[in-house]
């Protein structure tokens, strides 16, 4: 399964790493529906190109309803590229408050959660499909002041592992990529004495996340694959 004339979504598609797959996607011949939470980012991201789904990841409903209409018009949706999240640090754990557990818990996990409950049936219908995360390098092991955003990818990466065991049988590879520091302005902007050249590329981690949704990767299931760069 290349990507050629496959349809692609990808989740948080406004973000600097969702336009840098997207781009990737677009390349190798993928139709694509990008969907984010922002009318408004998407359209600043993608003009007047089709396939822009504005949806709330943490509302299942609304976000079935959204895709709905954009599936059908697709006929089949062959992968999802999971890229919404979100990342706070700063809280010890035990000063760790609810709004900051719920918020990392939410985009992170739960948000996976609710677009595989619309997801994963359609490609089951379909005989198959890719499923790519992104969870991150410092879940493998907790770290002073981000332990509730390493709990909250650790999960991802759990749920990911979990869903591998459930549907490589039925057709469907499951996969998550461990980035370190993602190179992005806003990065850039936090860290401003770091060495970006050592962090990892928006376009290198998404040459890996199109090669494990594609057949290339076809033996591939419930793989945690770290892209580090040379962090």
């Amino acid at each position: 399964m290349t990507n050629t004339a496959r349809t692609i979504l990808i989740t948080g598609a406004a973000g600097h790493l969702g336009r840098a797959v997207a781009a990737r996607a677009h390349a190798q011949g993928a139709r694509l529906l990008l969907l984010d939470r922002d009318a408004g980012a998407l359209q600043r991201a993608y003009g007047d190109a089709e396939g822009q789904v504005a949806a709330d990841l943490l509302d299942r409903a609304a976000l079935a309803a959204a895709l709905a209409p954009q599936m059908e018009r697709a006929g089949r949706v062959d992968t999802l590229l999971h890229i919404a999240g979100g990342f706070r640090m700063g809280e010890a754990v035990h000063e760790t408050s609810a709004g900051n557990w719920d918020f990392l818990m939410d985009l992170n996990a739960r948000s996976f959660v609710n677009v595989a409950a619309v997801l994963v049936p359609h490609l089951l219908a379909h005989g198959g499909g890719r499923i790519v995360t992104v969870g991150a390098g410092a879940a493998l092991k907790g770290g002073a002041q981000m332990g509730a955003y390493a709990a909250s990818k650790s999960a991802l990466i759990r749920l990911t592992e979990s869903m591998s065991a459930e549907l490589k049988g039925q057709g469907v590879n499951v996969n998550c990529v461990l980035p370190s520091i993602i190179d992005t302005p806003d990065n850039r902007a936090a860290m401003p004495g770091a060495d970006a050249a050592q962090w990892v590329h928006p376009d290198a981690l998404a040459d890996v996340m199109l090669f494990l949704a594609s057949d290339a990767a076809r033996a591939v299931h419930g793989a945690a694959v770290p892209v580090s760069g040379l962090v």
